[in-house]
């Protein structure tokens, strides 16, 4: 997607669902963003909200008008998700919302963006359950089922790895999701898996998990980490 294009699709859908636009001309259009900007993902968070401004800064009106965004952190909380997204819709009265990093963060504001009846257009939220059953809830990204599954095969057919283990976060969605994704797609494709160690967000020692990685002899080893845990994983 060009950079630009994600501002004019949430006005897309703000008119397509038939959600009144303010009657002057010159008004704003206040569009809301909520991401982890402090805890555990405020890098990625960060990252997403420079992107986001790049495109504010090509593209700073919609529809002849001008683009305010009310920008909201969310703490890397799912119960701060839920409360930014209800400040952005009761307090800020958006007309839609961008966001947010992270899925689980993601499946929390959903449901507050649902009962507001607000558009919400996640840009990288990839769990297959930010959108399921949301009237209001859309993405402009791919989804776990893909992903999982295309580096699986890639995994075992391109660089021919036939025996993998996997590294799960189990206190996150994001993680979850995927290494279950990418389990079942390689051993649907003959792939052996070895080893399935788990941990959680916050964890500092991974000793005892990647002891018993390595005594599997695994080819590959699949960890679907944030940054946090996966700077240390990878040390």
């Amino acid at each position: 997607m060009k950079l630009g294009t994600l501002l004019s699709m949430v006005a897309m859908a703000v008119m397509g669902m038939g959600l009144a636009l303010p009657a002057q001309a010159a008004d704003p259009i206040k569009i809301g963003v909520y991401l982890p900007l402090t805890g555990q993902n405020a890098f990625g968070g960060q990252l997403e909200l420079e992107g986001i401004q790049l495109a504010h800064k090509l593209k700073p009106t919609v529809l002849d008008r001008p683009v305010e965004l009310v920008v909201v952190d969310n703490k890397s909380d799912k119960v701060e998700a839920a409360n930014a997204v209800k400040r952005l819709t009761e307090h800020e009265k958006v007309l839609a919302i961008i966001g947010t990093y992270g899925s689980s963060l993601a499946m929390a504001g959903g449901e507050v963006a649902e009962r507001a009846k607000v558009p919400v257009i996640g840009t990288s939220c990839t769990n297959p359950l930010v959108t399921q059953g949301k009237k209001y809830y859309f993405r402009a990204c791919f989804i776990d089922p893909y992903q999982g599954a295309a580096a699986a095969t890639y995994a075992y057919k391109n660089l021919g790895y036939k025996k993998a283990a996997v590294l799960t976060d189990v206190a996150n969605d994001y993680a979850v999701g995927l290494s279950n994704f990418f389990k079942k797609t390689f051993k649907k494709i003959g792939g052996e898996l070895v080893a399935d160690m788990k941990y959680s967000s916050g964890d500092q020692d991974f000793t005892a998990q990647l002891t018993e990685l390595i005594s599997k002899k695994p080819d590959i080893v699949f960890m679907p980490a944030y940054f946090a845990e996966g700077a240390i994983i990878m040390k």
